[in-house]
Parts: C-alpha cells; structure tokens; sequence
C-alpha cells in the first residue's frame, strides 16, 4: 500500500503536468472592474453588453428568481462577481452574469414589480419608480464587481469557464441553508434531536445525505406537520423549504419567550418509542436492509404515529401489514409530491389505518 503524501510520479510525468498547468493558465488573464448598475443599464441599452445565448439559453430566471436577487441589492448584501470579457468588434460579452445584469436592467426600466419579498415586505406591489428618490439614486449607484477577461481569450474558454460557474459545484440543500442562517433555541433542539440514539437507528441515513444534515430535515418536517396539522398547514404552498424556514423562525422567536422543550421531547420521544414496537427494526425504512430513510414516508408514519396518539395514548400495537401494500407505497411513492392534499393524505392514512386497528 502506498502512504499518503509520498511522490510516485516519474519526472518526465512532473514535468508535462508543470508545463500543461503553465499553457492553461495562459489561456486565462484578467482583472477585476467595478460597475455601477447604472452604468450597467446604460451599456446594455446600447448593446454594448451581449448575452451569447448559443451557450446560456438553458439558464432562465422566473419571477420569483428575480425579485429574491432585487431584494437582495436593496439590502446591500454582497453579489458574487459577475464574468465579463473582452471582444474582437468591441463588445462586451457576459460570459457568466446574464441573468443579473438582465434583472437589474429590467427592474430599473421599471418592467419588473416586485412581489414575494419575504424580508423587504413593505416593497412588495413596488416597482422601481414607487421607491422614493434617495432609493433609487442608491440603487443605480450599487458598484457590481466583475472578473474581466482579457480580449484575446478564447470562446472555448469563456464556455468552460460558464459550465465550471454554473455546474461544478452542488447546490446546498435547504437544510444546509437552513443550519447556517436561521440560529436560536428551537433550531438548536432540532439539531439535539437528529442525534437521538433510537432516531438514527430508526431513520438511518447514508453517510452523504447526514453531512447534508438530513437528520434534521426529517427531525424538522416532523414537527412542523405534527404541529400544524390541525390548523391544515397554513400557507403551506407546496414549497417545503420555504414552509420550514417560517415555521424554524417563528418557534425560535416562541421559545426565546417561553421554551417548550419539555413537551416537544416527549411527543418525539413518544413517536420513536411506538415506531420502534410497531415497525421493529425496519423502522422507517421502505425495506428492512434498506440504508435510507423516504421523506414522504418517514412524513406519513411519524407524523400520522404522533396524531393517533393524540387520540388515544393507549393504543395497542397491532398487525402493520399494511405498509408493504401498494396503497401505501403509491401515496408515499415520491417525496416530489409536495402539495398540501397529498400531504395530508398520507399522514392520514397512517393515522387512520392506526385508529381503525
């Protein structure tokens, strides 16, 4: 076996690998430029500035893409530098950027009405004429960096610099997301239940998925659909991920003031422990080797558990055949079937099938 960090490469092979680094990064010079966006407007009006759709047309914004990334200037939050380059007819290409530059555009021209805001909520229904002057000026004058390529850089370059942006790296789950933006004492329950010891054995999950924090996902779907269930989930769209980020907000705010820990520990606690003597080892699986745990299943036994107990704590355990049924199966098939009477009905069924028995 050979140790980590010794050197098995020929010279000659050392060599070719310094000389092709060295070509490569030839191929690519640049500096950086800052922009106003009013400036921005001005050159692609004049058709200074160009998208070349040969090789971004599949990159498309919808509205709610567009009035999240306003939302995001009007707040002075730092935008990730866009990728300019140089061209033989004097043209400016945006290599990467098209789809900012072209909002920040149409906002500024006024066609754009910003609606869905989620923190700038008294501009929703405003377009860039409603603001008030100083806002505006403040807008236009907002500097955008940008990584500038030199004339003289190839287009086979530019679209592999454009892939690398756009699709070389993973996008981070809402639950990433979730962990590192929205902190406080029910987020950090949540992360205290992801690591109950009968929970992980119950749920289990690939060591992938867990670095992703699935855990808390499953742990974080469980009390939100537990909890506001009996109020049929309101404002529950079909966006999960936008409905447990409220839903984190507004219990960590609740127990800023008045912690229930107690409480929700034992109602999770409870749902483990009747899991655990009704399914047995196969917990939430779909099968009892299986490695991971299904969304929409462990949604529909864990929440439906947590109802039927609600209803009669002292339920007794009886035949559960009726999970590897194809009812069952069907209604649990995929967690992309996120609308809120598919959602219901696989809880309910779970509840039901449970209180029947």
């Amino acid at each position: 076996m050979i140790e980590k960090g010794i050197c098995t490469k020929m010279e000659e092979d050392i060599v070719k690998s310094s000389q092709q680094i060295s070509a490569k990064k030839q191929d690519v010079k640049y500096d950086t430029r800052d922009y106003v966006i009013g400036y921005l407007k001005q050159m692609f009006e004049h058709g200074d500035l160009y998208v070349p759709l040969d090789y971004q047309r599949n990159f498309i914004w919808n509205e709610k893409d567009k009035c999240f990334f306003i939302e995001s200037v009007l707040m002075g939050l730092p935008i990730p530098f866009m990728f300019f380059s140089d061209t033989k007819d004097g043209r400016i290409e945006i290599v990467d950027g098209a789809q900012r530059t072209q909002t920040l555009v149409e906002f500024v021209q006024g066609d754009l009405t910003l609606n869905g805001l989620e923190i700038l909520t008294e501009s929703n229904g405003f377009c860039f004429n409603d603001f008030d002057p100083a806002v505006q000026r403040k807008f236009e004058n907002t500097t955008i960096r940008v990584v500038f390529l030199e004339e003289g850089t190839t287009e086979k370059v530019r679209q592999e610099i454009f892939k690398r942006i756009n699709t070389g790296g993973r996008h981070a789950k809402p639950s990433e997301t979730r962990r590192g933006s929205i902190d406080g004492k029910f987020m950090a329950f949540l992360s205290k239940c992801s690591k109950n010891e009968k929970f992980n054995m119950l749920a289990p999950r690939s060591e992938e998925t867990e670095k992703r924090y699935e855990g808390i996902e499953l742990v974080s779907r469980f009390f939100a659909y537990s909890d506001k269930y009996d109020e049929n989930f309101p404002d529950y769209t079909g966006n999960v991920a936008q409905y447990i980020d409220k839903y984190i907000e507004n219990m960590n705010g609740l127990w800023e003031v008045s912690s229930q820990e107690d409480a929700y520990e034992n109602r999770f606690q409870s749902m483990l422990d009747f899991a655990e003597s009704y399914l047995g080892n196969r917990g939430f699986r779909k099968k009892e080797k299986s490695k991971s745990t299904p969304r929409a299943r462990f949604e529909a036994l864990s929440v439906g558990i947590t109802l039927a107990l609600q209803q009669n704590p002292n339920l007794e355990i009886s035949d559960n055949a009726w999970i590897d049924e194809d009812e069952f199966s069907m209604i649990t098939k995929s967690d992309a079937a996120n609308n809120k009477s598919k959602l219901k009905r696989r809880i309910e069924f779970v509840k039901n099938k449970l209180l029947s028995e």
